[in-house]
Order: structure tokens, then C-alpha cells, then sequence
């Protein structure tokens, strides 16, 4: 299973590609999130910082909305951290009880334990963000992607989830099948037939991570009376270079209980010898760069073609560490 990846969260990259970002949806992804309280949990540095340094007014509106999250999510962090150690003075008293608990101990422990979590998390808050725009993606949380507008024809700059929701499906339909941050390659033309040919993108990314079982890792059989047990594998392309990961989209119109959104699946296909020797049964699809345009614009070419595409990627060897 897709594990997590190594991404360019700045839009800024690609900006590099010839895209323009959708402002009005990045102003109302950041509200958004800012409303949902998962700004920080959700949403890479790089993408949340990346209009520190705004060149126009809507960028400004952007980078308002953004430092207000940040405050906020200070606020919250503060109270946290007050009503905690308030817990943990209460329960240093009853330690020096004549007979203290042992559950008294254990919530001394616990105590401590959250509040050096919440002064991490405060302390982050300051951090820079890499200076390179880079940032580790997982199921469910943000990225921006690159696609080709439908309204414009422009290459486009839209966040978007690393979970697509499907068309035609609800909340519960979703959190009923968990699968759909990977677009098999030989489901295409069942499960994705609605968004291959139709709506297709890129992150630009410099690993992916895989989660595979350990006795396949170590090349074995699993015995009878093992249990499951799974590693995480981190795989690079070597020589060092950016990937231009193929991936699938769709955009959900809002209800009235809930926001539109854009959300996004990367296409896995069968792995290359190195990465199938490490344990994994599938590898992230690279596309060659004279390939761009012709996977962002589908609609001007064959569904053989846009297969051709996936089916010669970048000839990248991946080398891996276990992490």
C-alpha cells in the first residue's frame, strides 16, 4: 500500500511548469481548513506558508486567512498546554499523598507526556518551511496539483486531497472503501473509467514510501505461525531527480452541509525488479516530461495514447532504505 510521498508542496514549483494558481480556490481551501480546525494536521508547511510573501491583493487575502490559522491554532495550542499542567499539578499532589496510586502515576506520566506534544507542536509553528517547498504527503491530507482547467484550458495550480472521492459518492461511500489514494493501472478502465480520459494531473515529487509486509521484504515465505508484520520502505530515484507522478482527479460540488473539493489519486502500475526485490507489488508511474501536455490534455488524444504514456515512463532506477 502507498504509504506517503515526498512532494513539492509550494504551488510556486509549479508554477516552474507553466501552471497559474487557481487563487479563489486556494482562498477558500485555506478558509476552509482554518474553519475545520485541521490546518495544521492536514495541510504540509510549505503549502500553508507559501503566500508569506504575497504580489497581489488576492494573494494578501490568502495570507491573511493563513495567519489567522496560525494564530488560532497558537491559541489553541496555549490553552492546551494551560489546562495540562493545571492536570499535572493535581496529580503531583496526590504523588505526594501518604497513599498514592498507581493510576495517579500513570496520569503524572501521561500528563507530561502531552505537554512536551503540545510545546513541539507550538514550537513548529515558528519553524521555516523547507527551503526547497518540500513536504511529506499522507492519505487524507493536501497538496497542490497540476492540471489543465476545465473552464480555461489553462494549465491550473488547484489543493486538492490525496484520496479521491469518486463521482457519485457520498461521505459513507468513501469511508466504506479507503483505497481510492491509488489508481491501479489495470482498474482504469473499470473503477476510474469516469476520470481517466478525462481529468488528469501531476504532483511533482522526489520519493514515495511504501508499506509492505516484512517477510516478503526479506524475500521469504510467511511462516504459519507469524503474525502480520509490516515495514515502511522509502524508495529514491537514483541519480536524485523530481518526478512527475501521473494521477487522477475529481472535483465534488458542495451540499449543504459541506464545502465543494477538489481531491486527487496517484496511478500505480506493476513495479520495476528493484522495487518488486524490496517487498512492494506496485511503483508510483513517472511520466517523461515531453509527456506533459498530452496527459494533461486528454481530451485531444486517444485512451491508447494516454495508456502509451503510462506504459513508458522516466527510466529511473529507485534505490530504498528502510525507514
Amino acid at each position: 500500500m502507498c504509504y506517503s510521498a515526498q512532494i513539492y508542496a509550494d504551488f510556486r514549483k509549479y508554477e516552474h511548469l507553466g501552471g497559474t494558481p487557481e487563487l479563489r480556490e486556494f482562498a477558500l481551501f485555506f478558509e476552509e481548513r482554518k474553519k475545520k480546525g485541521d490546518w495544521m494536521k492536514r495541510v504540509p508547511k510549505p503549502m500553508r506558508d507559501a503566500f508569506n510573501s504575497p504580489s497581489n491583493e488576492s494573494e494578501r487575502e490568502i495570507n491573511d486567512i493563513a495567519q489567522t490559522a496560525y494564530k488560532d491554532a497558537v491559541l489553541e495550542l496555549e490553552a492546551e498546554i494551560t489546562a495540562l499542567s493545571e492536570h499535572l499539578m493535581k496529580a503531583m499532589a496526590a504523588q505526594t499523598s501518604i497513599n498514592p496510586s498507581n493510576m495517579t502515576h500513570v496520569g503524572l506520566l501521561s500528563a507530561n507526556s502531552k505537554i512536551s506534544k503540545a510545546r513541539a507542536k507550538l514550537a513548529a509553528l515558528g519553524d521555516k518551511a523547507d527551503a526547497d517547498g518540500l513536504a511529506r504527503i499522507w492519505f487524507n491530507s493536501f497538496c497542490p496539483l497540476l492540471i489543465r482547467s476545465p473552464g480555461t484550458g489553462q494549465r491550473s495550480i488547484v489543493p486538492m486531497r490525496y484520496q479521491c472521492r469518486l463521482p457519485g459518492w457520498t461521505t459513507k461511500d468513501e469511508w466504506f472503501n479507503l483505497k481510492t489514494k491509488i489508481a491501479r493501472r489495470e482498474e482504469l478502465f473499470t473503477e476510474w473509467r469516469q476520470l481517466f480520459g478525462h481529468n488528469h494531473g501531476v504532483i511533482v515529487a522526489r520519493r514515495f514510501d511504501e508499506s509492505v509486509p516484512l517477510h516478503r521484504m526479506e524475500q521469504r515465505e510467511q511462516d504459519p505461525d507469524e503474525s502480520e508484520s509490516n515495514v515502511v520502505i522509502k524508495f529514491e530515484p537514483d541519480p536524485e531527480q523530481d518526478l512527475l507522478l501521473a494521477c487522477l482527479w475529481n472535483y465534488t460540488e458542495a451540499s449543504e452541509n459541506a464545502a465543494g473539493f477538489y481531491s486527487f489519486a496517484i496511478i500505480k502500475s506493476e513495479p520495476p525488479p528493484e522495487v518488486s526485490a524490496a517487498g512492494s507489488d506496485q511503483c508510483v508511474i513517472a511520466i517523461k516530461p515531453e509527456n506533459l501536455e498530452a496527459w494533461l490534455n486528454p481530451h485531444a488524444h486517444t485512451l491508447n495514447d494516454m495508456i502509451a504514456i503510462l506504459d513508458h515512463p522516466v527510466e529511473v532506477h529507485f534505490k530504498h532504505e528502510v525507514l
